[in-house]
């Protein structure tokens, strides 16, 4: 594998990020990591013991932006799994190899480089890629809870393995009659 790969964060889509609240802040203890307006979204990032995070999307813009036709068309839930890598030119390029087609290709800005591949090639989520500088975490709430891994299905398991082993290097092992997929010093694991 050409970049070393850290599974960063999920992402939750939400009609209002207030709606979240109740279930990061209150049922899981998290502790409000960063949050800001992003141009046709909030977001809200929310950390939890062991180190994993969660971010709120909550659309901010004219209807029609990418995040009110995802709430139209699913409803709330899992939007994006962000993965932080070495080169964000190196992972398009495997990406591309692989038969991905690569969205919304963004490195004008030097402190968050990013590219995404699609749902409709991705088993049904947004992967996001993103190369940026890891910064330490602040100490997560003692009694907050542990994201430990984000349970998917998979229609095709050889698409599944190119795309979380071959393309982002997570090591496979099977727990559970689960394939699960690990990378080092990651929090989360994908089940």
């Amino acid at each position: 594998m050409p970049n070393a790969v850290l599974l960063d964060h999920v992402a939750i889509g939400l009609h209002r990020i207030a709606d979240g609240l109740p279930l990061v802040r209150d049922v899981l203890k998290g502790a409000e990591l960063a949050g800001m307006s992003d141009g046709p979204y909030l977001w809200s990032q929310w950390h939890f013991a062991g180190g994993g995070v969660l971010e709120l999307l909550e659309p901010d813009g004219p209807p029609g932006g990418f995040l009110h036709r995802f709430l139209d068309a699913r409803g709330p839930g899992f939007h994006h799994i962000t993965f932080k890598v070495r080169s964000l030119v190196d992972s398009t390029s495997l990406a591309r190899r692989l038969g991905y087609e690569v969205v919304g290709y963004n490195d004008s800005h030097p402190q968050w480089k990013e590219a995404f591949l699609h749902p409709k090639q991705a088993q049904g989520i947004v992967v996001q890629m993103a190369q940026s500088e890891a910064k330490p975490l602040p100490e997560s709430p003692a009694d907050s809870a542990q994201i430990v891994a984000l349970h998917l299905s998979a229609t095709d398991e050889a698409a599944a393995r190119r795309q979380w082993g071959e393309l982002l290097g997570g090591s496979e092992t099977e727990e559970d009659g689960e394939i699960c997929f690990r990378w080092p010093d990651s929090p989360i694991a994908i089940h």
